[in-house]
């Protein structure tokens, strides 16, 4: 074994320093620094007992019309919202991230995933039993036979499991609770994160078989450890939601094999997660009668066309200074659209309350619900309802001008598909649309949205 050495990491940004400091120099945090044992033993390999007697394959410099462009083989995960988001499935090789908030179903979106797979899978956890994934997995769904539960959090031992299973796919639960014999820190620092996903990404790489990882996150919504966790991986993913409301949503910040415009969308229910095929439809409440203060607005999250219901709420401010409250919404946002409707179409909201609602408990910020906006905030000052089969897509300039807004036309057919029969878009879109059963209302100002409303 090689000598024992101390080194300094900084907990926020995982920069080394040679003794201790009080501000990072990097990334400029105080009292972040913290003292760390680092050991390494000369040989450093997930497979140190068998990589000696191998050949190792060296790398050689390819023409670029000499590489194969074949499309790569990718493992359907039997769950089409987690296939959009990577871009079609599991990449053989690939190191996959994902984090979220505690509770939020990071563990129960991958152990439904893992029973699923016709693949042989391996679910290592470092924070449950085995007694305690079996419960959960028999709520889940009927136990399977091609998934393998591990309960260990010592790399080497994974890695011996590991190459007497031969699985198919890893699944790791979670990265911050792996410790290494390399290193002798304590389990989540930076130097154990940082060791353990190396082993991780040479295995990976070296066998072809893809490993999912799942990462804590801190009090700011970023993944705990170093940001360079980030960089080492493939793919970044991110659960979000609210633990008061039923929908989850699964977005990729990073990908090196797809787009990161795809999101799913998550049902949290008794028996685990459902896939939601048709958010618009859940999304948008069922009403018996007309109700003033609501308006339908087709939006886009990342690639995908979604119908929204925007709900308003504007009455005499009581305590003489008029509130402004949006949830999932831009309250800045807001201020501005009300300036404008005060300023350009006369409306007198100065001395009232105006409060604003995503329904769902998601948070949008596509410019292309303004329009919807000002049309729930005019329908609940003059408390008239709005017709059920009307829909907005488009910006509201500071001028009073309604802009328009990218891929107009996939919302105009998503609107149809839904069976809405009235969509108001902006006059200077080019639309090419031919033979839709949907009206398309053209409208340039503000004033024009009045007009036609009224």
């Amino acid at each position: 074994m090689a000598k024992a050495k101390t080194t300094f990491f900084c907990q926020n940004c995982g920069s080394q320093f040679s003794k201790w400091q009080g501000q990072c120099t990097a990334c400029k945090a105080w009292n972040t620094i913290v003292e760390e044992l680092v050991q390494k033993p000369e040989k450093n390999d997930w497979k140190a007992a068998s990589a000696s007697t191998e050949k190792k394959r060296v790398s050689k410099p390819l023409r670029v019309s000499d590489i194969d462009t074949s499309k790569e083989v990718r493992f359907n995960t039997e769950d089409a919202e987690f296939n959009r988001v990577l871009g079609g499935g599991l990449v053989p090789g690939s190191l996959t991230l994902l984090g979220g908030e505690p509770g939020i179903g990071k563990s129960t979106l991958l152990l439904q995933i893992a029973l699923k797979l016709p693949f042989k899978t391996l679910y290592v956890s470092g924070e449950e039993s085995q007694k305690q994934i079996k419960m959960r997995a028999e709520r889940i769904q009927p136990t399977t036979d091609n998934c393998y539960i591990l309960t260990e959090t010592k790399t080497q031992n994974i890695f011996r499991q590991i190459e007497a299973l031969e699985p198919d796919i890893v699944v790791v639960d979670s990265i911050q609770t792996l410790h290494s014999d390399y290193i002798e820190s304590s389990s989540g620092s930076i130097s154990q994160i940082k060791e353990c996903t190396t082993e991780l990404i040479k295995f990976a790489k070296e066998t072809a078989t893809p490993v999912i990882l799942i990462g804590h996150i801190t009090k700011d919504g970023h993944i705990a450890g170093p940001k360079i966790l980030e960089h080492m991986v493939d793919t970044v993913l991110q659960f979000e939601g609210d633990r008061n409301h039923v929908f989850r949503i699964l977005r990729a910040h990073k990908n090196r094999f797809g787009s990161t415009n795809e999101l799913g969308i998550y049902e949290m229910q008794g028996a685990g997660l459902r896939e939601v095929t048709n958010p618009s439809e859940i999304l948008i409440s069922k009403k018996d009668g007309e109700l003033s203060g609501n308006a339908v607005a087709a939006t886009l999250e990342g690639m995908r066309p979604l119908m929204i219901e925007v709900q308003a709420l504007v009455s005499t401010a009581v305590y003489g200074t008029p509130q402004r409250s949006a949830t999932g919404f831009n309250a800045k946002r807001l201020n501005m659209i009300l300036a404008v409707l005060e300023k350009r179409a006369g409306f007198r909201l100065g001395a009232k309350d105006v409060f604003l609602n995503i329904t769902g408990g998601i948070t949008v910020d596509d410019p292309a619900i303004d329009l919807a906006v000002v049309a729930a905030i005019l329908s609940s000052n003059e408390d008239e309802a709005l017709p059920n089969t009307y829909c907005f897509a488009a910006e509201v300039g500071l001028s009073g001008e309604i802009r328009p807004v990218q891929r107009v036309e996939q919302r105009i057919l998503e609107a149809e598909k839904l069976g809405f029969s009235t969509i108001f878009v902006s006059k200077y879109n080019k639309i090419s649309l031919k033979n839709t059963t949907i009206k398309i209302q053209l409208i340039s100002k503000v004033e024009d949205l009045v007009g036609a409303l009224v």
